[in-house]
């Protein structure tokens, strides 16, 4: 036995019921039976609770990606000023303007370089993982 109940959706909400209705090739009723049976049905919150520790665990695993790189960017960076200190000695105040003319036009190579690498997507931990894998795999 069936009850016709007769309720009110907003129109966005029927017009996706209607649009998933000829896609999934089923009538509306159908499709909000089950909405409704799940809705009621007693596992509903476990499903939600299931559904939200699956999205929290990618976003943590997310967030663990992202904190890799940026501790590899900093050692990058650190690694690179330590270098670069130890390595330049100071300049006479008589070279300082020609050095001055020669760094804007390196660095102006580098921002060149710097915006083709991210026109290709090649990222440094891409790269140091492509370096390192093949290390540990003839070490083994």
């Amino acid at each position: 036995m069936r009850i016709k109940h007769t309720f009110r959706l907003p129109v966005d909400l029927s017009d996706q019921l209607g649009e998933i209705a000829v896609r999934k090739r089923v009538s509306q009723t159908r499709i909000a039976e089950a909405a409704i049976r799940s809705y009621l049905s007693p596992d509903a919150a476990d499903r939600m609770e299931a559904a939200m520790v699956r999205r929290l665990d990618r976003l943590s695993r997310q967030m663990d990606r992202l904190e890799r790189h940026i501790q590899i960017s900093n050692e990058t960076l650190a690694l690179f000023v330590r270098s670069w200190l130890v390595s330049t000695p100071p300049l006479p105040d008589t070279a300082l303007a020609a050095a001055q003319a020669s760094g804007r036009e390196r660095y102006q190579g580098f921002i060149e370089a710097l915006a083709r690498r991210l026109e290709t997507g090649m990222s440094l931990a891409t790269e140091l993982s492509q370096d390192i894998i093949p290390r540990d795999v003839t070490d083994a």
